[in-house]
């Protein structure tokens, strides 16, 4: 089976390699020449244009694009749609808003095409450990894609599925990253707090390797945390700065609105909002009010 990729990025490219070991092709294009000229290096197939990525593939055809969410997702639709055909599939695989997703089915199915969307987990190590896909959408596209979604996912009938109609793959995807938020903020804490014990001088590379066997709070997150730790044990080098890419604020926002008390992802997202402020405003004022009620020291710079 063919398959229409945009985007060959570092994600992307492991896409397309997994999907050629599963015996499909992959049809590639991005603005990188060099990642163009990888891909084609690999087996598959890299192109210069969108044009020649809709020309060399079979109809009907299906197009996974793998671009930041947003008004790329948007534009990358419309310049695609006046070159399909009748029943041509496009497949949103990045991390955009679910609520977007409900609206670009709508509009590309009116147009007598299909929309998928597909929440993909499995980052850097996909191309080894397979994708998690949370896919949304009509059925019948989907299960035309199945050879696919077969070849990227951990097993064939492992890691993947259908979960609902359109926007429910991003939807849960969302909820997954906030979840994923919350593990994080709750090892990093635990991780602390064994690290601020110098008293018992604690080898937290050994303890999260301890953990990661018969461990109730054994995960991949955590694996992945002890294989950092050995390789550098007191995070030398590192700055107190955590990015998030909008799904846990989502998820919060969500949450709001379906009366729904999610504490935990809520305040994992906060510690990272915070963690880019450098000198906080916030704990300044903090301290400027406990000295003026309390007469407590205030340590200046």
């Amino acid at each position: 089976m063919q398959l229409g990729l945009i985007g060959l990025g570092k994600m992307g490219g492991n896409m397309a390699e997994r999907i050629r070991l599963g015996g499909h092709q992959v049809v590639g294009f991005d603005f990188s020449a060099d990642a163009v000229a990888k891909l084609t290096a690999s087996g598959n197939v890299g192109v210069s244009s969108l044009e020649d990525l809709v020309a060399k593939l079979e109809t009907p055809r299906a197009i996974w694009i793998m671009v930041p969410q947003g008004d790329p997702v948007d534009q990358t639709i419309a310049k695609l749609e006046p070159l399909l055909s009748p029943g041509d599939t496009l497949i949103d695989g990045g991390n955009s808003n679910y609520k977007e997703s409900i609206r670009r089915h709508g509009e590309v199915t009116a147009k007598g095409f299909n929309f998928v969307d597909v929440g993909t987990s499995g980052g850097v190590w996909g191309l080894k450990e397979g994708y998690s896909m949370m896919i949304g959408g009509d059925e019948a596209p989907i299960e035309r894609l199945r050879p696919i979604f077969e070849a990227l996912a951990p097993a064939a009938d492992r890691g993947w599925g259908r979960v609902g109609p359109a926007g429910a793959g991003h939807f849960t995807k969302m909820v997954h990253n906030g979840i994923e938020y919350g593990l994080m903020q709750a090892f990093a804490e635990g991780f602390t707090i064994l690290e601020k014990k110098e008293s018992l001088d604690l080898d937290l590379a050994q303890i999260a390797e301890i953990w990661r066997h018969g461990s109730v709070v054994r995960s991949w997150l955590l694996d992945l945390t002890a294989e950092a730790l050995k390789g550098n044990p007191t995070l030398e080098g590192l700055e107190a700065y955590v990015s998030d890419s909008g799904e846990g604020r989502w998820t919060v926002f969500e949450a709001i609105d379906l009366n729904v008390s999610a504490p935990v992802i809520t305040e994992s997202l906060i510690r990272r909002i915070r963690s880019r402020e450098e000198n906080n405003f916030t704990d300044r004022m903090l301290s400027i009010m406990r000295n003026a009620f309390g007469g407590h020291a205030v340590k200046k710079s």
